[in-house]
């Protein structure tokens, strides 16, 4: 286990993190961060209570006048800082985030820790970019400007699927904009989160600019989303669960980030390269097991290529090596879970009364069956508005179907209530162009199914949710607008002074 795990000393004082300090839990119950390659408990601690997130968020307000009056230089600095501490210990993190997600380590390796370090050295950069407008005369001898100011304490809430990166996503453009944070991580994935805001007391940012509660989302998340001292919240999650953070948090008025579910259509024209178009199709419906909201789900397949599509598809997917995470060779780990394995497979197991799976659908037993594993799944010829259409599943199953004209494409791929992301194939330049200008989702793609970038946002149309991930459309996002007016006159009484006092 020690190989496997090589931080699990860093959590002997607790699993909260308050003041730049580990501490236990107060709520008198304990929950266990299972592997989910082998069903075995690999950590247990405290569960925080109410008493903790109320510590928390008393040590960011208390932070909050010392760092949100530093320079843009000095938050910069410190978050360059920052990104070196994480750099050194990215092997670290790649480990226990494989361990307690069931990612396999090329996945945390290649893509989640290095990620994570360039969001931070983005934001490094982009704190010393707090920009307002610049000054005008709009209104008579007056002069106007615009101030950005950082909102105050931050509680966020992060889901289990990527927690190291949206920890990262959503700590980082917070306190580059001077606010600090108090981050839920799920309780299933709470260890790179606490590891994460260790590196930053490491890299020397204040004590209380970032607190980690670890906790239940009835006990803690709603805690943290109603305290009256957060200002703000920002949670990733899923719909169901974002309509009651919404509800919470409108009893104290605060500014609201949601960025919920996703049900990410796959537009295939008849022009487009099969093999590419496969291969991505693949690559987009498994990554990270499935379990990602902006995952392709839907492909739409235009008629002349349906089946090869169909067959190319599932000759690929049934290439995919299923193992363990911490093994070389392993292109799919488990599900983070039993439940959610057993979820995904009761999905698929509705679907054969309607649908045909072609491959798939079934647990692997051997080496694996101790594990929360699910083979690729390909679903084809189900209907529109079948649950495996319209539902987010959150596993390896991709669903195919058919359309005639790039009209009834477009309309499929908008029919349903999310709108994260989407991606259309083809070689027709205009047709493309049409797919991205009419698909409703915050992210399309062309020709490609997955990548991100720090420099450009992430977040959903509908019932995906609002506010930006990523970019400086974020780091916007954790900023309140103040106007500033000036009289530039010496004049005692102004002309719009007549509005109340008339000519007297």
């Amino acid at each position: 286990m020690q190989d496997r795990f090589p931080a699990q000393e860093r959590f002997a004082d607790g699993a909260q993190y308050i003041g730049g300090r580990l501490r236990h839990g107060t709520s008198g119950r304990t929950h266990s961060v299972v592997d989910p390659a082998t069903g075995e408990e690999v950590f247990t601690y405290e569960l925080a209570g109410a008493d903790d997130v109320d510590a928390a968020v008393a040590a960011a307000r208390a932070a909050f006048p010392g760092w949100a009056g530093s320079t843009p230089g000095e938050r910069s600095d410190a978050l360059h800082r920052f990104a070196a501490v994480l750099a050194e210990r990215a092997e670290e993190f790649a480990r226990a985030e494989s361990l307690q997600c069931g990612k396999p380590l090329k996945l945390t390796r290649e893509f989640d820790v290095p990620g994570t370090i360039d969001n931070t050295a983005f934001f490094a950069g982009a704190a010393r970019h707090l920009a307002g407008q610049s000054a005008g005369e709009y209104s008579g001898d007056h002069t106007s400007y615009v101030r950005r100011e950082p909102i105050g304490v931050v509680g966020s809430i992060a889901p289990w699927n990527y927690p190291l990166q949206m920890a990262a996503w959503k700590i980082l453009p917070a306190i580059a904009a001077g606010n600090t944070v108090v981050l839920k991580p799920a309780e299933l994935t709470p260890l790179t989160s606490l590891l994460f805001a260790q590196a930053a007391t490491e890299a020397g940012l204040p004590d209380g600019v970032i607190n980690i509660v670890t906790g239940t989302g009835q006990e803690a998340g709603e805690r943290l989303v109603g305290h009256p001292d957060v200002a703000m919240t920002s949670f990733t999650g899923s719909t169901a669960v974002g309509k009651r953070v919404a509800e919470v948090a409108t009893a104290t008025v605060k500014r609201l980030h949601l960025e919920l579910g996703g049900k990410a259509p796959f537009v295939v024209f008849d022009d487009a390269d099969l093999e590419a178009a496969a291969n991505g199709a693949v690559a987009g419906s498994l990554i990270n097991t499935g379990q990602d909201c902006t995952a392709a789900t839907r492909a739409y397949v235009q008629r002349p290529l349906y089946e090869a599509f169909v067959e190319r598809t599932a000759a690929l997917m049934e290439t995919v090596r299923l193992g363990d995470p911490f093994a070389p060779g392993t292109d799919l780990g488990p599900l983070v879970s039993h439940v959610q394995r057993d979820r995904v497979a009761a999905f698929v197991d509705r679907a054969r009364a309607y649908a045909r799976v072609v491959t798939g659908g079934e647990v692997p037993q051997g080496d694996l069956k101790n594990g929360a594993y699910y083979r690729p799944t390909l679903i084809a010829d189900a209907a529109q508005d079948s649950e495996v259409v319209q539902s987010e599943i959150f596993g390896p199953v991709l669903v195919v179907l058919p359309f005639d004209s790039d009209d009834e494409g477009i309309a499929l791929a908008n029919d349903t209530p999310y709108g994260l992301a989407a991606s259309a194939w083809s070689r027709d330049v205009f047709r493309a162009n049409r797919a991205t200008r009419e698909i409703k989702a915050g992210c399309v793609w062309v020709n490609d199914h997955i990548p991100i970038i720090s420099e450009m946002p992430h977040g959903g149309y509908k019932a995906s949710g609002f506010g930006k991930d990523m970019s400086v459309y974020s780091f916007e996002e954790y900023t309140q607008v103040k106007h500033v007016m000036f009289d530039n006159t010496a004049v005692a009484r102004k002309p719009w002074h007549r509005t109340v006092f008339g000519d007297c």
